[in-house]
């Protein structure tokens, strides 16, 4: 009889499990604002952003150059770098002021100032600088613009240096020139480029706050109706708060089981971005990482009273989160309450897992500590998703049954 029992109370549980996937399904399908987050938003947010960075590097800044010297040898500076990919000779000034004025106008991203003794002495054989000024506003164009002076200026030296040297062969020449050639290789980045190096960790960062703005605003919508049904999708068919969480998460499963596909192997392969990933690796790290998502995301929407705040704690925390992950910023250079802090969200680790899968070409074992921290999130935000529900739910209750009391105290009366 206890068997018959429990398979009885299997098939009712998984009945009402399919019964809130139905309902909350439905209650997506007809809230525009959700779509957009759990479709709209995953499909071209990822495009754009990663049309932008196609480029991969900065080309062609323009730089204002105030010459000084008039000189052969500033003439040279300028038509190195103006030769370089990176810089492009836009402008001349006749002085400082007018350079810095064009450089507020953002017509230059960078000034070049060549002294009046430059020429003078090199030939004297005393130091002399080229001076820089950047617009540091944007760190590639500052980038850009800093290297090719910095490069231009180490080959003049050397070509300098050689004319005083006196050697005989070529040679020696490359010998004094470069006494310990080395080859720069960037790792797992052949492009070199602000693209390859970020969007996979934008890539999933997306997918976790997608997945938070959409449940959030569901639950913020149920809040505002008064729909106590949305907690309870069907009163009759409700005998716990494990039904309901696991109903309303198979059905963001499904929709993000196939935004997941887009974002981490369609879009890294469209716009070709390292993808270096076996399937088999990428689709375990995904399942953790999607169901973490779902319940840390249930577990926030609970704190949503209205739809709007779901849409400001999201937005908030996007680019801090990117930060904290170590993508942008050196893990090891992040405090330890900082990183204390990272460890609650799951993007953390799944962006930290995904980068060094598909872009460093690492295996499971290489992503072990992050890949049982997500199982370890799931659950963790699992019971207290259940908990969180299991109040509000009595809450929602106590509220009905102080109202209907009121109620009929007030019939009473009349």
């Amino acid at each position: 009889m206890k068997q018959k029992g429990l398979i009885q109370t299997i098939i009712e549980g998984i009945q009402d499990a399919c019964l809130i996937w139905r309902e909350e399904l439905r209650q997506v399908v007809k809230d525009e604002g959700v779509l957009i987050f759990f479709i709209i938003v995953p499909l071209a947010y990822p495009l754009l952003y990663s049309w932008i960075y196609n480029n991969e590097t900065v080309e062609e800044v323009p730089v204002v150059v105030v010459d000084d010297s008039h000189s052969f040898m500033s003439r040279q500076f300028l038509r190195m770098c103006d030769a370089s990919s990176e810089v492009k000779v836009a402008y001349y000034a006749s002085d400082m002021d007018e350079a810095k004025m064009l450089l507020g106008r953002q017509a230059a991203k960078a000034i070049y100032h060549i002294p009046a003794d430059f020429q003078t002495s090199v030939m004297r054989m005393t130091p002399t600088a080229v001076s820089v000024y950047c617009d540091m506003s944007l760190m590639l164009t500052y980038k850009a613009a800093y290297q090719t002076a910095l490069t231009v200026s180490q080959r003049m030296s050397t070509a300098i240096r050689l004319k005083l040297a006196g050697n005989y062969t070529h040679r020696e020449d490359q010998i004094q020139a470069q006494p310990l050639q080395f080859d720069a290789v960037p790792i797992f980045n052949p492009t070199g480029g602000y693209g390859s190096a970020v969007l996979p960790a934008v890539l999933m960062l997306i997918f976790q706050q997608t997945l938070v703005l959409g449940i959030g605003l569901s639950a913020g919508t149920a809040r505002e109706s008064n729909r106590f049904r949305d907690l309870v999708p069907i009163q009759k068919h409700y005998h716990g708060t494990f039904r309901i969480v696991l109903g309303k998460s198979m059905c963001y499963f499904m929709i993000f089981a196939v935004m997941g596909t887009w974002l981490t192997v369609v879009v890294p392969r469209l716009f070709n971005f390292p993808h270096l990933a076996q399937w088999q690796d990428l689709l375990a790290l995904m399942l953790p990482y999607t169901l973490a998502c779902i319940f840390f995301g249930i577990t926030v929407s609970c704190l949503v009273r209205y739809r709007e705040n779901v849409m400001l704690l999201v937005v908030f925390v996007s680019v801090p989160l990117l930060f904290l992950s170590g993508a942008s910023w050196p893990q090891s250079n992040i405090p330890g309450y900082w990183q204390g802090i990272s460890w609650l969200f799951p993007s953390t680790f799944g962006i930290r897992a995904f980068v060094r899968l598909n872009t460093m070409g690492g295996t499971m074992s290489d992503v072990l500590p992050e890949y049982r921290a997500l199982w370890l999130q799931m659950a963790a935000y699992f019971l207290v998703a259940c908990l969180v529900y299991r109040y509000q739910i009595m809450l929602a209750r106590r509220h009905a049954l102080e109202r209907l009391d009121f109620l009929k105290r007030k019939r009473v009366k009349h």
